[in-house]
């Protein structure tokens, strides 16, 4: 008996036929006559053509082709990368081929919730990094020096992430509200957006969330383009963004949530008086809708107004009689 097949039937053996022919069969009576035979006759006209004839066509003598096989479809770069990250989907915890230092495989946590609501982002292990780097041709990579760049790397993701969130409690409001917390300049922002959150102005039930992200080093912002023109004339304050990132973040509004893309450059600075490397990131909503480019307007224009109105002075003053 089968399991997943239908049990099959034993065929019948077929039997030979009777050497009797069946009754009432005239080609077996006795005395029967046979049938006569008809004569063949000659066509009238050859159906060949002759080769002198002008309807004559040679037969082909030409060997069919037999179809050429098709190679096997290739998947492309594109489809072998992670879409939340554009990174490659799988990077290898293993040790490289002419790798002499042993690297950490253990993934660091982020504090950056995923966008999916799965819990948070993990940054990759030091030997993943270093893997990462192999596949992108950078061959020349101390092997030393990985540990230390996954620490820096994650630092300015953190950082990174400050920040966005500083400008989500800011603007998931609506303008009117944001327009509240810029109005004062940046000197009073963070001292704002701190009483905001010790009195529990912000829902932390849903926080904003990092979506996707992408690496487009070689793309320079429109920010990042300006800065370049203007470092003609001040080559010393103006240098060019070391790596550019693409932060696609989900806001949770009165109206629903909504996606926002962030953008930022990184920048690299003097060493600190400790000989430590010093970087600066310029971190802002893309001009991508006209609420977008009010958001930017907003933050830019109420510390140049603060500032420019003599406000921050008054205030000083005020808070010195005060005292």
């Amino acid at each position: 008996m089968g399991w997943f097949w239908a049990d099959t039937p034993t065929p019948a053996i077929p039997q030979p036929p009777s050497a009797s022919p069946p009754p009432g069969c005239p080609m077996h009576e006795a005395g029967a006559k046979p049938a006569p035979t008809l004569a063949a006759e000659p066509p009238i006209s050859c159906p060949m053509k002759s080769k002198d004839s002008p309807f004559f066509s040679a037969p082909s003598t030409e060997t069919p082709q037999p179809p050429v096989a098709q190679p096997p479809a290739q998947p492309s770069t594109l489809s072998k990368l992670n879409p939340l990250n554009f990174m490659f989907s799988s990077i290898s915890q293993e040790r490289a081929a002419n790798q002499t230092v042993d690297l950490p495989v253990e993934r660091e946590p982020s504090s950056i919730p995923r966008g999916d609501g799965e819990g948070n982002w993990e940054y990759p292990s030091p030997q993943q990094m270093y893997n990462a780097m192999l596949r992108k041709g950078h061959t020349d990579t101390p092997q030393d020096a990985v540990e230390s760049m996954v620490a820096v790397h994650n630092f300015l993701n953190e950082g990174a992430w400050d920040e966005i969130v500083s400008w989500e409690r800011v603007f998931s409001k609506g303008l009117k509200s944001g327009w509240q917390h810029c109005r004062r300049g940046e000197e009073n922002l963070s001292n704002d957006l701190i009483y905001a959150d010790e009195n529990g102005k912000f829902n932390d039930a849903t926080p904003p969330r990092l979506l996707r992200f992408q690496g487009r080093p070689q793309e320079w912002s429109p920010k990042a383009s300006i800065y370049q023109a203007l470092s003609w004339a001040y080559p010393a304050k103006f240098g060019p963004p070391f790596d550019r990132h693409d932060w696609y973040v989900v806001r949770q509004t009165p109206e629903g949530p909504k996606e926002i893309r962030y953008v930022i450059d990184y920048y690299s600075a003097d060493p600190d008086p400790h000989g430590l490397p010093v970087f600066h990131l310029d971190i802002r909503p893309a001009i991508d809708t006209p609420t977008a480019a009010a958001e930017r307007l907003m933050r830019w224009g109420g510390d140049v107004w603060w500032r420019a109105s003599g406000a921050s002075v008054r205030e000083q003053a005020s808070q010195a009689s005060q005292a």
